[in-house]
């Protein structure tokens, strides 16, 4: 099958196998990808808005059992600067939050041994308790796997628990590259490829927004980049009939600065300006079943993040107030609310503030 036709049956919204992503991501042009996945993005979201948001990133712990080669942010039990955010911490920040007009916490951390599921209840309920509109984008299948394992309980269990002490959608974390080959260099401690997409298919049934990443450009091979992509449209294919699924996907390149990955086995960051734009195409290209695609801004910087909006992406994401993982690693992207809607705008396109579910509700920011 020649590239023609493979344009053509991807514009059907015909899912393409393995074999033709791997010949589009090898072969084709990236202003013909750019071409095509524009199109598409007309098609998932006719006219000219572009997503963006405010939230803020607030680590629960940084201690983590799991240790994965590519972050700097991790301690191991007992560190020296080893911490457990306190409520008095989440109040300052969440206070802060709200001063610049935004309403969500992203929450992660690592996989800390000495916190079980009672603690991550008692920590939602107080904080819905002080903030009843705050929303809460927390944790991600590792941790919930993780959780599960502890606490001898199903995925479905431990995400109805968490749903009803006050988680509002799960992110995507930990998806890394769904390849276990992959997954034992990066991150061996963490959930199987198998495991994290159970995770999601349980918080799909359970009718929890969800997102789906992949951090890429490190040990994996072009043709697991592909598959990842493959297995996330398989399983939103899966989801009930009008619940959200996977509501957006976000790729991000891997920040090599002073990583396991790079100092203990020479691996560097394999990123670069155009493959970003090409990975944001064959995105759009192969996800045809879900609607969102997000450019990492924040590791990309104003100028590939711009293009990506030509490539088919429709959202940059959120200034994100506060950033602790992938800064550790070399990111020093970071924007205001007005540097953000200046950049859309500047690109060609219109801002549109929106929260978690990707639905418009606030007026511009100032």
């Amino acid at each position: 099958m020649n590239l023609e036709e493979l344009y053509e049956k991807a514009l059907k919204l015909i899912p393409l196998d393995v074999d033709e992503g791997a010949t589009l991501y090898e072969s084709a042009p990236v202003e013909e990808l750019m071409f095509v996945a524009n199109k598409l993005r007309q098609v998932h979201n006719p006219g000219n808005i572009t997503g963006w948001m405010i939230d803020r990133n607030v680590n629960i712990t940084n201690v983590c059992f799991s240790q994965c080669s590519f972050c700097n942010f991790c301690r191991k039990k007992g560190s020296d600067d080893a911490y457990v955010t306190s409520l008095d911490d989440y109040k300052r920040k969440v206070d802060e939050l709200y001063l610049l007009g935004g309403d969500q916490l992203l929450l992660q951390g690592g996989m800390n041994p000495g916190l079980d599921l009672n603690f991550y209840l008692d920590l939602f309920r107080n904080l819905k308790k002080l903030y009843p509109a705050l929303k809460l984008h927390a944790l991600g299948p590792p941790e919930v796997v993780y959780l599960s394992k502890k606490e001898h309980m199903q995925y479905s269990e431990v995400l109805s628990l968490l749903i009803n002490a006050g988680l509002d959608s799960l992110p995507g974390a930990g998806a890394e590259i769904l390849s276990d080959r992959v997954r034992k260099i990066v991150s061996p401690g963490k959930a199987s490829t198998d495991e994290w997409l159970a995770v999601m298919r349980e918080a799909h049934k359970l009718n929890l927004p969800t997102s789906a990443t992949m951090m890429y450009g490190h040990v994996e091979t072009v043709r697991e980049r592909i598959e990842h992509l493959i297995r996330l449209r398989d399983l939103q294919t899966e989801k009930p009939e009008n619940h959200f699924g996977f509501i957006t996907f976000i790729p991000w390149p891997f920040q090599d600065e002073g990583t396991v990955l790079l100092k203990e086995h020479g691996v560097r960051s394999s990123y670069n300006g155009p493959d970003y734009i090409r990975m944001i195409a064959i995105s759009r290209i192969l996800l045809n079943n879900i609607r969102n695609i997000q450019a990492s801004i924040l590791t990309v910087g104003k100028e590939i993040g711009m293009l990506s909006l030509h490539a088919g992406a429709n959202d940059l994401g959120s200034i994100m107030i506060e950033e602790n993982v992938v800064s550790a690693a070399g990111s020093n992207n970071r924007f205001t609310a007005i540097e953000m809607q200046s950049i859309i705008k500047e690109a060609g396109f219109i801002p549109g503030r929106r929260n978690q579910k990707y639905e418009a509700f606030y007026p511009p920011a100032p």
